[in-house]
């Protein structure tokens, strides 16, 4: 996997939710931003799937973005703002294996047409009769 961290911005702030005084103070969540196309390590067809596959992660200005707030250290949610875009990416360029069709099997048809025959007569079975 391409490492291009180097081409990731950072942006702090002030996270939510609960933490008394410590957490009025201290801009511990961190946002992670990439410019795509700005971007040198990948090709324009690698970009252009990257963009395809994230395109809801992406904003209206083609920065891909992460934000973390889990932790209370600011490094350690940078860390892992940053493991998240790379890990996006790289699953976004994974080429999915391709399914080749398959028969089904002798005995698979036989098991398909026993349950069939057996759910006939268990109807068969409980028709009225006089």
């Amino acid at each position: 996997m391409i490492d291009f961290s180097s081409e990731i911005r950072y942006k702090t702030a002030r996270s939510s939710g609960a933490g008394g005084q410590h957490i009025n103070k201290v801009e511990t969540m961190v946002t992670a931003g990439w410019v795509l196309e700005a971007s040198r390590y990948f090709s324009e067809d690698e970009k252009a799937i990257i963009a395809s596959k994230l395109k809801s992660k992406i904003n209206t200005e083609g920065i891909l973005q992460a934000s973390v707030q889990e932790f209370r250290s600011q490094h350690e949610n940078k860390v892992k703002a940053a493991r998240k875009l790379l890990e996006w990416v790289e699953k976004a360029l994974v080429v999915p294996k391709k399914r080749f069709k398959t028969k089904p099997t002798k005995t698979s048809k036989e098991k398909r047409l026993n349950q069939k025959k057996q759910h006939a007569e268990k109807k068969q079975n409980r028709r009225f009769r006089i």
